[in-house]
């Protein structure tokens, strides 16, 4: 895509496609780790995944991005949203959000080196919960 297509998708939109690539850099991270129990990788994937501890993440990261980078984090942080985890604070969803829609507009954009280099600076404490691997 071209970035004057990409930036025709809405900041939702974006975290939408960033969803899915966050879980799968997740899911490759935990098979590579040798993770292979399936309740296991479940469980492992859903708490680096959950808003929280993207929210973590994303603070993480922020010293790291360029200025285009930080606006696009800014602006799906800034997203009107619908609806909030149950398990999670508005400040924490927004800020995944935020996190999601950078890593859609990385992805689109076919910055897979950027992507690989952005998840590998996020420090990794078992999804941030009680169950550390």
């Amino acid at each position: 895509m071209t970035i004057q297509e990409i930036n025709k998708i809405s900041l939702l939109g974006l975290a939408h496609v960033g969803d899915a690539v966050f879980e799968l850099l997740t899911r490759t991270m935990l098979c590579r780790e040798g993770h292979s129990a399936v309740q296991e990788l479940h469980r492992l994937t859903v708490s680096y995944v959950k808003a929280p501890a993207q929210a973590r993440a994303a603070e993480a990261l922020l010293p790291l991005l360029t200025e285009a980078e930080r606006d696009i984090y800014r602006r799906g942080r800034n997203a009107k949203v619908h609806s909030v985890p149950q398990h999670a604070e508005i400040a924490e969803y927004h800020a995944a959000t935020g996190l999601e829609a950078l890593f859609g507009w990385l992805y689109l954009q076919g910055r897979t080196e950027r992507l690989a280099e952005l998840f590998a600076a996020i420090p990794r404490h078992g999804g941030g919960d009680s169950h550390a691997s």
